[in-house]
């Protein structure tokens, strides 16, 4: 069992994480499945993969219904937690960080139902073929196929694409910030899409937009400001710090040693189309 453990649970957490979008969810998920899988004696199974995979599965589809309630009444937009994946990490997180969907994607899952989640995961990010999922699930390969094809309209996704977004290069962030830090309106507007979006989570336990800002000059004009009025709640200044978020280049703003928002962004055709900003407290700790 120990072995198994070994071999699997950074396969099963990315899975876990990825059908929940919570670390803390995820990780109570694994233990709990490799706990009930010591008692079924699951390491004398031939194919122990599947079996652990479907019980990770069963356990998130039920953590699922239970999120949705709370999401019902949780202040403002919800948005998934981020986790660091530093190039020193462990191979543990190595390979972690080489199946996570990118953290945009990430959010477009969060307009799936939970059975479509979780074929389009078991696929796009872990590499399942059609049978091992039909299998998994319970389902025939064709019911399969079409809620692979169910979810990637869902998510604006057509059948040809390939399922990536475009890469964040550093030059564009410390352009963004330094727009940010010197309160830029013009510099920020172009480096912004026409339909940008602009997504903050703060839970009702922090200061943050209640709804979405999508006009291109009202996300530029609220982020050139967001530094300085923020600053008054804090004792010690302000500073952005560039590091690796799920797999990404994405910004971390901290006061002293306080970890205040985690800012991922999504790059199309080299401008600014989604920056989410996480301020809720309880999503930073792993940040």
């Amino acid at each position: 069992m120990e072995e198994l453990y070994d071999q699997y649970k950074a396969l099963l957490f990315t899975l876990a994480y990825q059908l929940t979008g919570s670390v803390a969810d995820a990780e109570d998920a694994v233990q709990d499945v490799f706990f009930k899988a010591y008692e079924a004696h699951v390491e004398r199974l031939e194919e122990p993969k599947a079996y652990l995979c479907k019980m990770v599965t069963n356990r998130c589809l039920n953590l699922q219904k239970s999120a949705r309630k709370k999401r019902e009444a949780y202040v403002g937009p919800w948005l998934p937690e981020p986790i660091r994946t530093q190039e020193s990490d462990t191979l543990e997180m190595t390979v972690v960080r080489r199946d996570l969907l990118s953290y945009a994607m990430l959010v477009l899952l969060e307009r799936l139902t939970p059975t479509e989640r979780v074929v389009f995961v078991l696929r796009e990010a872990l590499g399942f073929d059609y049978p091992e999922i039909a299998e998994l699930l319970g389902k025939r390969e064709a019911n399969c196929r079409k809620l692979m094809s169910r979810a990637r309209n869902k998510m604006g996704i057509s059948e040809e694409e390939k399922v990536a977004t475009e890469a964040i290069e550093l030059e564009w962030l410390n352009r963004f910030l330094t727009s940010l830090e010197q309160g830029d309106v013009d510099h920020l507007l172009s480096l912004l899409t026409e339909d940008v979006m602009l997504v903050t989570d703060g839970g009702g336990k922090v200061k943050a937009f209640r709804h979405p800002v999508q006009k291109r000059d009202l996300v530029a004009r609220f982020l050139a400001a967001a530094l300085e009025g923020m600053a008054p709640f804090y004792q010690e200044s302000l500073h952005y710090e560039t590091t690796s978020l799920n797999g990404e280049t994405s910004i971390v703003l901290r006061s002293g040693e306080e970890t205040v928002a985690a800012i991922c962004v999504q790059l199309r055709q080299g401008k600014f189309a989604r920056i989410y900003v996480v301020r809720n407290p309880d999503k930073l700790t792993r940040v």
